[in-house]
């Protein structure tokens, strides 16, 4: 891994970022920037399904939005608690990528380990800048642009919507890759994920989102820091 991305977008499991931001990362793959995904677990405690088959899933949900590279850390699910063994290897997916955009779960969650998934990311993208801060590979410190915040579960004023109306299906397609987590069919267990109104809950959070920037679809981010705007008001052409 040495090539540079656009785009690095962090998840506690697989389906966290197509969950929140599967619509952006189509969106941006679509126009030409290379877009990477980095799971921290394999979800191996979910309810439904099974390790190999949320590893097909994933690979599946990649294609379909066209994600360039996915990687696997391998965190214990229900384990992410930012030690600096975890942070280290974040660190180092960050300085071998050096991604100009880092998105990472939103920080309140009714999911924990989304919640210690923000702070890591936090953690790793502080560190991966330090110039003095060692990593195994001796890769070189790397700043990243802007750091974003997407929602899985929960809600909360934006600072950023992206219309996502042209690449909405694909995310509908990516969703649907994981039947082991949203077809009732597929689950033998009743989870909140293939509930029959999971599915209609996200794209009615995402009309919400698209109707404020009048689009039919949006997606919304919460930015780390302040966001940098070079005029105002546009100049006329």
């Amino acid at each position: 891994m040495n090539e540079s991305i656009d785009i690095l977008a962090f998840g506690a499991h697989p389906d966290d970022a197509e969950i929140g931001i599967g619509g952006i990362l189509a969106k941006h793959a679509e126009n030409g920037f290379s877009v990477a995904v980095c799971h921290l677990t394999e979800a191996e405690l979910s309810s439904n399904g099974t390790v190999e088959r949320r590893r097909e899933e994933a690979k599946a949900a990649a294609e379909i939005l066209g994600i360039s590279r996915s990687i696997q850390l391998g965190f214990p699910d229900r384990g992410l608690r930012g030690s600096e063994e975890q942070i280290l290897k974040m660190t180092q997916v960050i300085r071998q990528l050096k991604p100009r955009v880092v998105l990472a779960p939103y920080w309140e969650d009714r999911h924990p380990d989304h919640v210690a998934c923000s702070r890591m990311v936090k953690e790793a993208v502080f560190d991966a800048a330090i110039r003095m801060k060692q990593t195994p590979g001796g890769e070189s410190a790397h700043r990243v642009d802007q750091v974003f915040y997407y929602f899985i579960n929960n809600v909360h004023k934006a600072d950023l919507i992206v219309d996502v109306t042209d690449v909405y299906e694909r995310k509908q397609q990516a969703l649907l890759a994981y039947k082991s987590q949203f077809d009732p069919n597929e689950g033998e267990v009743k989870t909140p994920l293939n509930s029959p109104t999971y599915l209609a809950m996200i794209r009615g959070r995402d009309q919400l989102w698209g109707h404020q920037i009048g689009a039919l679809y949006g997606e919304a981010l919460v930015s780390a820091g302040p966001l940098k705007q070079t005029l105002l008001i546009p100049q006329e052409k």
